[in-house]
């Protein structure tokens, strides 16, 4: 699938001197706690997985907590609105940055769904596959192994999330969600027993800057957009709505549901925003 091309280009990125005095400082903190973690996540990893197999009880809590640290070194704050769900199930949210995957997780513990490539990523590659990423390929002939992969892992009471528009914008709108991927939720045995909830996801940058700056899609460049986010001395907020959670058991169908959690997502995340504009 093609990364979504705005209409408009990227903002620019240029950092000057001064900016070096948080980058350096918040940058060493953050490898600190972020390799620290994996470390201690791996060495955890290491008697959890014989003893409880696919389920993972306790090494989700350390990701959680790696992740808030880096929202607090960043400078970001997370804002929630509503709360993640107690049923089992999935959570579908829109995507809007690589941020997204430590918002999301410094929120709730859960397990994403990843494009393939994801998984040869430097550094991020690493940590994806340590917290159990969970890695398709977007291939009409990899579906049916794909689809029970997905089954395995709701079966093992795992709490997925994933980004049903395939891909990420600049955070400014919510794309058409597919429905491929809703269709593991209707497997034999499944349906009855989860629910998915949607999220809204809206970035708001610092006063004076560019409303798209935490955002990253397309053909951006990584390290830039890290450096820029880590030189903002006030990193912005970053608002998380949870919708309420739809019984998979009450649709007909994947696309029926989809459309559904789709509507969700946008009523939020527009709704959201002009609160957001309302206030300035």
């Amino acid at each position: 699938m093609e990364s979504w091309k705005s209409p408009a280009p990227p903002p620019t990125l240029a950092l000057r001197g001064r900016d070096w005095w948080w980058i350096v400082p918040r940058g060493t903190l953050l490898g600190l706690v972020i390799f620290s973690g994996l470390g201690v996540l791996l060495a955890l990893r290491l008697l959890e997985r014989p003893v409880f197999g696919l389920r993972r009880p306790v090494t989700p809590f350390i990701t959680q907590a790696v992740c808030r640290f880096t929202l607090l070194l960043s400078g970001l704050r997370l804002v929630l609105h509503g709360a993640p769900m107690a049923q089992r199930g999935a959570l579908v949210a829109n995507h809007a940055s690589w941020l997204d995957i430590f918002v999301l997780n410094a929120a709730e513990r859960v397990y994403f769904v990843s494009k393939d490539d994801v998984a040869h990523w430097p550094v991020i590659g690493w940590l994806a596959r340590a917290t159990g990423t969970v890695f398709i390929r977007r291939h009409g002939r990899d579906a049916a192994r794909q689809k029970l992969l997905f089954e395995a892992r709701l079966r093992a009471g795992h709490r997925l999330l994933f980004f049903p528009e395939g891909t990420s914008t600049d955070g400014q709108q919510v794309l058409a969600f597919k429905s491929t991927l809703f269709s593991a939720f209707f497997a034999d045995g499944l349906a009855d027993l989860l629910h998915v909830q949607p999220v809204s996801i809206v970035y708001r940058p610092p006063p004076g800057k560019d409303p798209r700056l935490l955002a990253w899609w397309g053909d951006m460049d990584f390290t830039p957009h890290f450096l820029a986010v880590l030189a903002s001395a006030r990193g912005g907020t970053v608002d998380l709505v949870f919708h309420t959670p739809h019984a998979v058991s009450d649709y007909p169908h994947r696309k029926a549901l989809a459309a559904a959690c789709e509507a969700d997502v946008r009523t939020g995340h527009e709704a959201r925003r002009a609160a957001l504009r309302a206030c300035e």
